[in-house]
């Protein structure tokens, strides 16, 4: 017997687990599925939206499978999603986008995977007012070089492993030199350390306009947490859409 925590989620959650959750069943698997809260819902019932009882419940267990969460726009609660991963220091977002028989896209042939640094950058939440009036706003990135190290060793490992050819680094370097530039240093000196593997370097703008020319010269893209965020949904919209990619 598997203990695992769900969480339905929000919005079309709930439809898609149940589902989901049948389909893993049928596979024989013996999991005993403890249902927990997060999210809109959660808010809500409990007046939180990460309840201490479904942290405790992800603690025991160690495995969560998780429906889309609603993070408020502009207001209300921060993303319960990057609590999640902040909290359980889940620094790798690994998101393959591979065209499938039957699906509808608008190219074929497919097999890209966004590997994006889930824990740093923009979503580190650090924003404030500088002024009473909140009429001036200010973000701050953190980029670090244990940070930007790791998850480029694993991006260039997951290649390995997984006999990819090429790895293209994105970043923004040219405008951000000190955040940017930092990522764009260790993903250089991390690349030397795997000659086999082909590295190539582009700027986000420039990333995603050739995503939409010409997907097949992508094999692994590395990013930073927003231009991963950003970049992972482009690539499901090139084979689909976001629901071919779990």
């Amino acid at each position: 017997m598997h203990n695992v925590t769900l969480i339905k989620g929000d919005g079309i959650g709930p439809s898609i687990m149940d589902v989901a959750v049948k389909i893993i069943d049928a596979t024989g698997v013996n999991i005993n599925w403890e249902e927990a809260d997060a999210g809109m819902a959660a808010y809500e019932k409990h007046g939180t939206a990460l309840p201490d009882e479904t942290l405790a419940s992800i603690d025991k267990n160690r495995v969560a499978f998780k429906g889309p969460l609603t993070t408020p726009v502009g207001k209300g609660f921060r993303s319960i999603n990057v609590a999640l991963r902040q909290k359980y220091d889940l620094y790798a977002n690994v998101r393959p986008a591979r065209t499938w028989k039957g699906a509808q896209s608008k190219f074929a042939d497919i097999d890209i995977v966004v590997i994006r640094e889930n824990t740093e950058g923009l979503y580190m939440g650090l924003e404030h007012y500088l002024t009473k009036e909140k009429d001036v706003a200010e973000s701050l990135a953190v980029i670090t070089r244990k940070g930007s190290e790791r998850i480029l060793e694993y991006a260039f490992k997951y290649a390995r492993e997984n006999e990819r050819k090429k790895i293209t680094l994105c970043h923004k370097a040219n405008i951000l030199k000190y955040t940017s530039g930092l990522f764009l240093d260790v993903g250089r000196e991390v690349a030397a350390r795997y000659p086999e593997i082909e590295f190539d370097e582009k700027i986000i703008d420039a990333t995603c306009m050739h995503l939409v020319m010409d997907p097949h010269q992508f094999d692994v893209i590395v990013t930073t947490n927003m231009f991963g965020d950003i970049l992972s949904d482009l690539t499901a919209g090139l084979v689909g859409g976001l629901g071919l990619i779990p």
